[in-house]
Order: structure tokens, then sequence, then C-alpha cells
């Protein structure tokens, strides 16, 4: 006689949260489901981050000039992330102001982790929104970082641990991914590092992007909230409100 299936193995999963609910743990999911879905798409992402590593690698380059080219190249992935998560177009003056917030934001980031990993994530969760801002909503150099950092503030403890789970799930994938190439693949440490940060990086920047849509949902429950609870507060001046401690009297009429 065929064993039953266990109920537990034919449960459904359950559907994900809308953004203003996402935690970090479905953000990560849903990382890994929009790469599936744009796998070629997102895997270039990947190649601007492997060149940044061959730039590391020359020693004969100065510090500060692979800060600043590596904040370039950065850039064009995490603006094509954007766009790949928010169906932005690219081939607009949108996509340029954002490719120089994007610049803009990633040239302190090196220094700051030099310092200690959590003020450079705690930088990107301040003003990098201010990219997919500028790409989607039109806003200038200024009014991006403006409208960034609103949204940032809608819950910085989500944007800020959604970074640090994304950047460590990516440094964790890429070093077991590292480790194998190496052992099994005899690719030399050069090959097997750049094959790996090809492959894994990509989910960093689309959990990024993904992050704005959360945040947008969340300062837009925040601000419909303020709304219902002003909704129930009284006018100051309306006296003929009901409930009014001095109801409207009718004048009698004079003798």
């Amino acid at each position: 006689m065929a064993r039953g299936r266990s109920p537990r193995a034919t449960r459904p999963l359950p559907p994900p949260l809308p953004p203003a609910e996402r935690t970090v743990g479905q953000l990560v999911g849903e990382s890994m489901r929009t790469y599936g879905r744009n796998f070629w798409k997102a895997l270039a992402l990947g190649v601007p981050v492997a060149l940044v590593n061959a730039l590391a690698w020359q020693v004969e380059r100065g510090q500060i000039q692979v800060v600043f080219e590596s904040a370039f190249l950065l850039t064009i992935s995490y603006v094509v992330a954007c766009a790949i998560v928010t169906g932005a177009p690219l081939r607009t003056r949108n996509a340029l102001v954002a490719y120089v917030v994007g610049v803009a934001v990633f040239i302190p980031f090196p220094f700051l982790v030099a310092v200690f990993v959590l003020p450079g994530l705690a930088w990107l969760a301040l003003v990098g929104l201010a990219v997919p801002a500028a790409l989607v909503e039109g806003h200038g150099f200024r009014a991006s970082f403006v409208r960034g950092y609103r949204l940032s503030r809608a819950d910085f403890v989500h944007v800020l641990g959604g970074l640090a789970t994304l950047a460590l799930v990516v440094f964790l994938t890429q070093t077991v991914l590292f480790f194998v190439l190496r052992e099994y693949a005899e690719n030399t440490r050069v090959a097997a590092a750049t094959l790996a940060s090809l492959v894994v990086s990509p989910l960093l920047f689309l959990g990024a992007a993904l992050l704005y849509g959360d945040q947008e949902a969340r300062l837009g429950s925040a601000r419909d909230r303020g709304k219902e609870r002003d909704a129930h507060v009284p006018h100051a001046h309306d006296t003929d409100g009901e409930g009014s401690p001095d109801p409207p009297r009718e004048s009698r009429p004079t003798a």
C-alpha cells in the first residue's frame, strides 16, 4: 500500500508579503526570484564587479584611483538593477542623473568601509535610495538625495538590515563558490574569484533596488495612517459639529 504524502509536504507556501510589510528574509528571497526571472540581464550586473576586483588586484595602482574607478563601475550595476526591478527606461535624462547621483553615493563608501563595515552600510542605507529616486521619479541631483533620505527614514532599520543581510549572503556564497571553483575546476585564484563575483554579486544590487519599493510603500502607508488620524480630529473652529458643547441657538423673534 502506497504511503500517503505528509500534509506538511502538500501544504502550499504562504503568499509573499506586500512591499510595505516585507521582511528582510523575504527581501532576500524576492531578490533571488528577480535574479531567476531576469537571469541574463542580471548576470551582466556582475561584470563591473569583476572589473573592480581586477583593478584592485593590480597593486601598482593607487588606492584613490581604484576608489574612483570602482564608483564609476559599480554605479552602472546599481542603476541597471534599478531599471530591471522598476522597469524604468535607461536611455533617458533620468538615468544620467541617477548615474551621477550613484557615483556621488559610492565614492565615500570605500573610505567608510576601511574604518568598519557598518558605517559604510549605514551610509548606503541613508542615501543609497537617491539613485532609484532619480531614475524612477525624475528628481534632480539635490532633490534625489532629499527624496532618498526621506525614503530611508520611513524604516531605516529595514534598509540597514536588508543591506547587511544581502551583503552577508553574497559574501558567504561567493566565498564558498570561490573555494569550489578553485579546488575542483583547477582554476587560478584570480579566475575563481572573478567567476564567483560575476555570478553572485548581482544579488546585492537587485536586493538594494527592491528596497526602494519597500520604502516607498512604507512611506505611503505611514502617510495614510497620518491622514486617518487627522480625519478623526475635529477642526478647532468647527463649533457646529456633533457633540459641540455650544450648539447653535435659533434667535427669538423680537417683540
